[in-house]
């Protein structure tokens, strides 16, 4: 259906990298938007900045002080401050037509759950929830009565040239990867490797989680497995590519032998805005793709012995139920352990092999059982960093 009237906006996740720039995008068009509420964490400077320029109705911090600081800056403004775990969801809950859902990491889950209750379009950038609780979202979402849409590139390219009508002409997808800030590196420079130069990502300007993820291709891992819940695909019918221009964001085989793809510039203006204007397309303040200035598209395989956390998310999402949960947990603990410092680049897949080892895969029935594996994998996890802090010997172990 065609937009009506001004619709109503929430943004989970508003002062991250996808957030605001769904909020620049808002703000262009007031006439056809508006926003109902925003949800931060602890970045009071920029929720301040966004809830004047786009006067929602409600703003969540979930740092106390963090929303204080916004209460106070806010006075005399016709906009409601909460704070907590408990606001956030609130605002996830408020009855709203579309949804960003961007907040990062497993802590989105539970928002990205309420903002489905009211049938609502949610625009999906948390990929951590469909990794940990794909079928629960998914029958929630459809329970209600909304939609899912994808927000990452790759799944938003695929969403683009996908025959959802006629899905049994579809042989395959295939996800595109730049490969990231060490794809032609050597397994010693890696293992040297400083965070600093782990987000130093080529093309994209994104947050230090993904960033992370996207040095260690952990964040196509879990692409994988958010595509086969988006696009009800099995593992086996899901390939990816490293194509380092970022050009080709993802394609969609056909069974005819045809295959196609979605090309862009890569700026996540584009996918943010197919999601919002969905399903009409509009003008977007971004550089249109002159293909003449391109030069080379290149493709070659991912290197396993180099990037290893592709094969464990494969063998995740073949065992199932709480599995893919597992990787994830571990993942997070890996990463923030890495930006802090406290162990090697290298030990990031070794973490996440050890947790998938150690932590049994049950089926996924509930959130009771998500959140008794997700802390079992997160306790196992911390244990091993500290440990082996500063150690790189867990990459071996885990080939």
């Amino acid at each position: 259906m065609a937009m009506s009237g001004r619709r109503s906006i929430t943004v989970l996740g508003a002062t991250g990298s996808v957030g605001e720039t769904t909020c620049a995008l808002l703000a262009e068009a007031p006439e056809r938007f508006r926003v109902e509420a925003l949800t931060g964490n602890r970045n009071a400077k920029a929720m301040i900045v966004l809830a004047r320029r786009l006067q929602p109705a409600f703003v969540a911090m979930a740092d106390a002080q963090a929303a204080a600081d916004v209460r106070e800056a806010l006075a005399g403004l016709p906009i409601e401050v909460g704070s907590g775990d408990e606001a956030v969801l609130a605002a996830a809950e408020r009855p709203v037509d579309w949804i960003m859902a961007a907040i990062v990491g497993a802590a989105g889950l539970v928002p990205t759950l309420a903002a489905t209750a009211h049938g609502a379009t949610v625009a999906l950038a948390n990929k951590e929830s469909l990794v940990c609780a794909g079928h629960l979202l998914t029958a929630a979402t459809k329970a209600a009565g909304g939609r899912l849409l994808p927000v990452d590139s790759e799944h938003n390219a695929i969403f683009q040239v996908f025959d959802s009508a006629r899905p049994e002409g579809i042989d395959r997808i295939i996800l595109t990867a730049s490969g990231g800030p060490f794809r032609t590196a050597s397994l010693e420079t890696m293992r040297a490797a400083t965070p600093a130069a782990a987000l130093q990502h080529p093309n994209w300007d994104m947050g230090a989680k993904i960033s992370i993820d996207s040095a260690t291709m952990f964040n196509k891992g879990l692409e994988l497995i958010e595509a086969g819940h988006l696009f009800a695909m099995p593992e086996n019918k899901i390939e990816v590519v490293v194509h380092p221009q970022s050009i080709i964001h993802s394609l969609v085989g056909y069974k005819d032998g045809s295959v196609l793809a979605q090309l862009g510039l890569p700026d996540m203006r584009t996918p943010v805005a197919v999601t919002l204007y969905w399903p009409e397309r509009a003008d977007c303040a971004v550089e249109h793709l002159d293909l003449t200035c391109m030069g080379d598209l290149t493709f070659e395989a991912p290197d396993i012995e180099r990037f290893p956390a592709l094969q464990l998310a494969r063998e995740a999402m073949r065992v199932g139920g709480t599995a893919p949960a597992i990787l994830n947990a571990a993942n997070e603990v890996a990463v923030q352990a890495f930006l802090s410092e406290q162990i090697g680049f290298l030990d990031i897949v070794g973490i996440v092999a050890t947790c998938l080892e150690r932590v049994p895969s049950v089926p996924l029935d509930n959130l009771a059982t998500l959140w008794d594996v997700d802390r079992a994998a997160r306790e196992i996890a911390t244990s091993v960093v500290s440990r082996n802090a500063k150690s790189s010997g867990y990459l071996h172990a885990a080939q």
